[in-house]
């Protein structure tokens, strides 16, 4: 069942119930512009990533502003963008299951649906999901650009594995997958680089090998916000995959950038607005949003515009905020907004954004893909 939202258009931002995931609509606007402009320029495309926001309402807002469509993760995740408007989605993952695979080909009746592949029986089965459903699925081999996730072989290996998806009936080979998302978070960009450009010596060694086997793969999707740039202006990536941009998070503003600094590329604009519930410490108090309201793994989040207060510790239902001392005490009832360690996993446990702008509740959005990891 999903909750009502926790405000109502026109509502003061202390009338907000807490804890709820908040977005301040103008920074969120500033981001979304930034990397529409930088993409325009460039001439490379942007294909946000919807594992981040899991919204068919966001991603309409990076579509009107010029990116092609989306990527997921889950077939889930394509059913909702699809049933939410979107008409191209790229499912940058490999689907096994042929009922996933069904749902996944009827969707393609709608919308353009892509998939990637690092195993032949993955191609057989696709294949035999499209020729059921009477469609085409765009086809993605993934190679590994140094994750060690997911991902076949780059050079010979991976155009043999392309090959397979271009004799296959019901899939067209579209593309090249090749993502590094252990590069986005490396501490400095001298590494980020470093480690993107051997992904680009990857893609480069499999696009000459399906030359050799008279196959073309035009698309070479991927890049995240950590790197988005340096594949930009590799002359080889010809779409972006990012989508923490229009939100960012503290793991990525602990990266630094090329002079050093702590990364500022863009904005916070995602907060989980959080009430103090106790103040009966004596050198701290405690909010009313824990783990179920932001995701941890990355490390605490961080309290926006109060480098006094920290959040020290995590459970359930509480955070526990240190008061430097000297510093202004929190009371009872104040409300403090709180910046995600990871932003994905945290959007997944709000089923609402709540827009807002001038301290008040502008927008209201579903997330209308939380959830949805099947």
């Amino acid at each position: 069942m999903i909750t009502a939202p926790p405000a109502q258009i026109g509502a003061s931002i202390d009338e907000i119930d807490t804890p709820a995931l908040v977005v301040d609509l103008d920074a969120f606007e500033r981001n979304i512009e930034k990397m529409a402009e930088y993409v325009a320029k460039t001439g490379v495309r942007l294909r946000a990533h919807a594992k981040t926001h899991k919204s068919s309402e966001v991603a309409k807002k990076q579509i009107a502003a010029g990116a092609i469509g989306q990527c997921v993760q889950k077939v889930g995740e394509a059913e909702a963008l699809v049933q939410g408007g979107i008409r191209d989605v790229l499912v940058t993952n490999q689907i096994v299951g042929q009922e996933k695979l069904h749902r996944l080909a009827r969707l393609a009746h709608q919308a353009t649906i892509g998939l990637c592949f690092d195993d032949p029986l993955q191609v057989r089965a696709a294949s035999e999901a499209a020729r059921k459903e009477g469609v085409t699925i765009d086809g993605y081999v993934e190679i590994d650009t140094g994750m060690s996730r997911c991902g076949v072989k780059s050079g010979v290996i991976a155009a043999e594995l392309a090959n397979q998806i271009a004799q296959a009936k019901g899939l067209k080979l579209s593309g090249i997958q090749a993502y590094h998302g252990s590069a986005q978070h490396l501490p400095t960009a001298a590494e980020r680089q470093a480690e993107i450009m051997k992904a680009i010596g990857l893609v480069k060694e499999t696009q000459e090998a399906l030359k050799k086997l008279g196959l073309e793969a035009p698309i070479v999707t991927g890049a995240g916000t950590g790197t988005f740039r340096i594949e930009a202006e590799s002359g080889v990536y010809t779409e972006l995959q990012a989508g923490s941009y229009a939100f960012m998070d503290v793991d990525y503003a602990v990266i630094k950038d090329e002079r050093g600094n702590d990364y500022s590329e863009f904005e916070h604009s995602l907060f989980v607005l959080s009430t103090i519930m106790s103040v009966a410490g004596e050198s701290w108090v405690v909010a009313d949003a824990g783990l179920k309201s932001y995701s941890g793994e990355k490390g605490p989040p961080r309290v926006h515009k109060r480098p006094d207060l920290a959040v020290v510790s995590m459970s359930d239902e509480h955070g526990k905020i240190s008061i430097a001392p000297g510093t202004e005490r929190p009371k009872l009832g104040d409300k403090v907004l709180l910046i995600p360690g990871h932003c994905d996993p945290t959007i997944n446990l709000h089923n609402w954004y709540v827009g807002i702008r001038n301290g008040r509740v502008e927008q209201i959005w579903e997330i209308d893909a939380r959830g949805a990891s099947r």
